[in-house]
């Protein structure tokens, strides 16, 4: 396993392995703080791919001036350690200077599906993503990409993004990972106090009743969006941001849920730590892309 921290060594490695050695590379973009969400990913990617590449860049660009870039985890140690069991072939480690150089001026925006949701409450979010993902795809040229469900608003920008411009890299989606208490993997749960984690695990709760609601045949958006507030505000340790119900592909909030795959999400903090979440309903894809079951 090679760590390589400069844009051009990357480059001519992977370049390497497409043209000279013509096998096929996986890439899994990571802001690193490993956790097993992130190591599924790349299980997937060693299964399907002969060279697997584990970016992990703290992405400044996605970050607003208030929020965590400062204390985000950063351990390239620990997570070296994490992915030597894996086979990875090579992490690409760059410095923020690699990504952005001197005078960079140039940024990508994925117009509607970034404006809303996440967008809407993290403003320049998906840009920063769009952008330093742009340059990730460019430096790699990987056949594959590989994203967790998690982050559901991000894989639809990052899907558009690869049709939009014309990679040519498969998205490749992988289920959320949970802990026992359904509380999904993230690596801002290191912030969470004890009792906020223990908290925390409401949001997975209140979606799973909603799920089962849908089950039953409920349709109604609105009575959805309030039985998911009602339960998570009985936890008085949560403070809600938003509940949000739209179709699963275009993000057009819906009042009415028809036989359109339903993405159901949720933002929350728990002391000083915000969370996000979601559960797809009646799931299908539209886009082309690759979803794993």
């Amino acid at each position: 396993m090679e760590i390589i921290n400069r844009r051009q060594r990357m480059s001519s490695v992977s370049r390497k392995v497409r043209r000279e050695l013509d096998k096929t590379i996986g890439l899994v973009p990571t802001m690193g703080a490993l956790h097993e969400g992130h190591l599924s990913l790349v299980r997937e990617a060693r299964r399907m791919c002969d060279v697997v590449i584990v970016s992990v860049f703290v992405n400044p660009k996605q970050f607003a001036p208030h929020e965590d870039f400062s204390r985000y985890p950063r351990d390239l140690t620990k997570d070296t350690m994490a992915l030597s069991d894996y086979n990875v072939d090579y992490i690409f480690a760059p410095p923020a200077e690699e990504i952005y150089p001197k005078g960079f001026s140039t940024y990508v925006e994925v117009e509607r599906l970034s404006e809303q949701l996440e967008g809407a409450a993290r403003p320049g979010h998906f840009r920063g993503v769009a952008t330093v993902l742009t340059v990730l795809f460019n430096i790699v040229r990987a056949d594959f990409a590989y994203f967790g469900q998690k982050d559901a608003q991000q894989t639809l920008v990052v899907k558009r993004l690869v049709r939009d411009l014309a990679f040519d890299t498969e998205i490749v989606i992988l289920p959320t990972v949970r802990e026992d208490s359904g509380l999904a993997l993230s690596s801002r749960n290191a912030y969470l106090e004890p009792e906020d984690k223990r908290a925390a695990a409401v949001i997975y709760r209140a979606l799973s009743h909603a799920e089962a609601a849908y089950s039953e045949g409920e349709r109604n958006g609105k009575k959805i969006a309030d039985m998911i507030r009602a339960d998570i505000e009985a936890e008085p340790r949560a403070e809600i941001e938003y509940v949000s119900v739209n179709d699963a592909d275009t993000l057009e909030r819906l009042d009415r849920l028809d036989d359109r795959s339903v993405l159901i999400a949720v933002a929350a903090r728990f002391g000083k730590t915000r969370l996000i979440d979601n559960i797809i309903l009646n799931k299908t894809s539209k886009t082309g892309q690759l979803v794993m079951p």
